[in-house]
């Protein structure tokens, strides 16, 4: 169970970007969050990771608070719209730095990202540069780099919304089975109501 009560996240100006969000996910749900512009959707996601700090509440996962924890201690990982893969390391690297800091990869850390890279679609691409890949290959890609992560909640803050119709609706498709397979909670921001009743029962 993910539990966040109170969340308040407010500015220098006295604004406030949250103001007492009180939410329980159990692990293994898929929930959508809806809104327009400047309602606190990604604010909500950048607390969740710790990339944010917030000014009040608490957040647990299964009972142990993690608010307090930098975001690499989280159990959380996280994709945005733009993927951030290093254009001059091939997708194999770039998934290796998930994996470890040295500059080279040890077999079982190269069947780990195989592996991850299978469970989306485009093993056959480790090799190349991301600059060599499609727009639904780079996302399978990013998805991939979190997977690697291991982590038990995903965060997705509009990842596919630079795609067409057919590959975002493929791209959701392939998040809900893996979420399925895997058992893990994930939080979808979207503007598109069309893309949260495909994916979230909530």
């Amino acid at each position: 169970m993910l539990q966040l009560s109170e969340l308040k996240k407010r500015y220098d100006t006295g604004d406030y970007a949250l103001k007492g969000v009180t939410l329980e996910i159990p692990k293994g749900q898929v929930l959508a969050l809806i809104g327009p512009s400047g309602a606190g959707k990604s604010s909500l996601l950048n607390a969740l990771a710790g990339y944010s700090k917030i000014t009040n509440g608490h957040i647990s996962w299964k009972e142990t608070p993690i608010h307090t924890k930098e975001a690499s201690a989280r159990p959380i990982a996280s994709l945005f719209q733009d993927n951030n893969l290093f254009p001059h390391l091939s997708i194999q690297k770039n998934l290796g730095l998930a994996l470890t800091q040295w500059p080279w990869l040890s077999l079982r850390q190269k069947k780990i990202i195989h592996e991850s890279l299978k469970s989306t679609g485009i093993s056959d691409l480790e090799d190349r540069l991301p600059s060599k890949l499609s727009g639904g290959q780079l996302s399978r890609a990013g998805l991939a780099r979190i997977l690697i992560q291991n982590r038990p909640i995903l965060l997705l803050d509009e990842p596919f919304s630079a795609l067409g119709p057919s590959q975002k609706n493929q791209m959701l498709d392939l998040v809900a089975k893996i979420a399925k397979d895997n058992h893990l909670l994930v939080l979808l921001v979207t503007h598109d109501p069309k893309d949260a009743f495909r994916i979230a029962p909530h």
